[in-house]
């Protein structure tokens, strides 16, 4: 009677049981000697389960975007007079991102921006489009004067961001879980909407994979169409320097400024729009009946009547953004390629903007 007691034992250790595989069988003979001898590898079994269960989320490279590294005792008040928002704020222990616009004198913006306070020193760091970096870092050094900061950029580090995978709603989502928090240099949720998740800054060596559970890697055109989707602009392309208007571009719905900070560069014609409360355009998320042709920077949209409704920005495929006059929201516009051919889009209103929001 033992005998076969034994026998049925070490059959399901080869993975036998009941005439059915319970599972692969071993590939050795030393594997299936462990079995015998009883050896437990239940804890490493239960730590894969995890690492390999169900992905909620996607983390994308931004290698269009770079990151600068702002430190010293002036910091605060250096920023303070050259970016939109009020960057007190990030001294507040649940802050820890925040979004902004550095703007020239006739209040147009220069570049967008998001800064990061720093887990292990004082100081911040700046992600910018990495196409606009020497700029931005010049724009800095000319008002730092005889400020004590210091200011470098970091090549050495990437920027991911953490987005929510399609079948998971965002407000459902919850933030991910870090399985290694000490390789995270920054970690916060993107400052702008839930909508874009999180934003992850790692050296560049180490895998975000290793950093974030139940995460599987994307890429920075499946981030871009996503942007694109909601209508969130970013960068240089969406907000070219010295044209785009911060209100026009949504700065008050991304949170990225503050009515009640003292001066900052821009400040006058902006605060002046703001407290007359008329925004006559906006920029908007469009999608097009098929995707552009060789289209121009700026191309102007019209109505199916001839008139003037604004200009595109930029897009992916049949996606895009266009500063699009309010008066014409609700119609089908349309946009000249440079190969002659037309295009019809759409807009719409994103659902991250505020409900009181009447554009169309």
């Amino acid at each position: 009677m033992g005998l076969v007691v034994f026998a049925r034992w070490a059959f399901t250790c080869l993975g036998v049981h009941a005439g059915k595989r319970a599972g692969p069988p071993f590939t050795s003979l030393s594997a299936a000697t462990s079995c015998l001898r009883g050896n437990n590898n239940s804890k490493k079994y239960s730590q894969s389960a995890v690492n390999n269960g169900p992905r909620r989320f996607v983390c994308c490279p931004l290698p269009h975007r770079a990151l600068l590294k702002i430190q010293g005792n002036d910091t605060s008040p250096f920023l303070q007079g050259l970016i939109t928002n009020d960057v007190g704020l990030l001294e507040e222990p649940e802050r820890a991102a925040m979004y902004a616009h550095m703007l020239n004198v006739q209040g147009r913006t220069l570049y967008d921006i998001l800064l990061y306070r720093m887990k292990e020193a004082e100081g911040l760091f700046l992600e910018c489009d990495s196409t606009v970096q020497d700029s931005v870092l010049r724009h800095l050094k000319v008002y730092k004067i005889r400020r004590k900061v210091s200011i470098r950029s970091c090549p050495e580090l990437s920027v991911w961001a953490v987005l929510s995978l399609p079948n998971r709603p965002y407000h459902d989502a919850g933030p991910p879980e870090l399985s290694a928090p000490e390789k995270a240099l920054v970690w916060a949720a993107d400052p702008r909407t839930s909508q874009m998740g999180w934003r992850l800054v790692l050296h560049g060596e180490t895998d975000p994979l290793d950093v974030i559970a139940s995460c599987e890697r994307g890429d920075p055109e499946e981030y871009q169409k996503h942007r694109y989707e909601i209508g969130l602009p970013e960068g240089v392309k969406d907000l070219p320097p010295g044209v785009a208007l911060p209100l026009e571009s949504n700065i008050v719905f991304m949170q990225g400024i503050s009515f009640s900070k003292g001066c900052y560069i821009g400040q006058e014609l902006t605060a002046r729009t703001h407290h007359t409360g008329v925004v006559r355009k906006r920029l908007m998320p469009v999608r097009l009946s098929s995707p552009p042709k060789d289209l121009q920077e700026g191309t102007l949209l019209q109505t199916q009547g001839g008139k003037a409704a604004g200009k595109h920005r930029a897009g992916v495929g049949e996606l895009g953004l266009s500063l699009i006059r309010t008066a014409h929201a609700k119609e089908t516009l349309m946009l000249k390629c440079s190969d002659d051919t037309t295009v019809t889009l759409e807009a719409s209103v994103p659902d991250w903007w505020p409900k009181d929001v009447k554009v169309i």
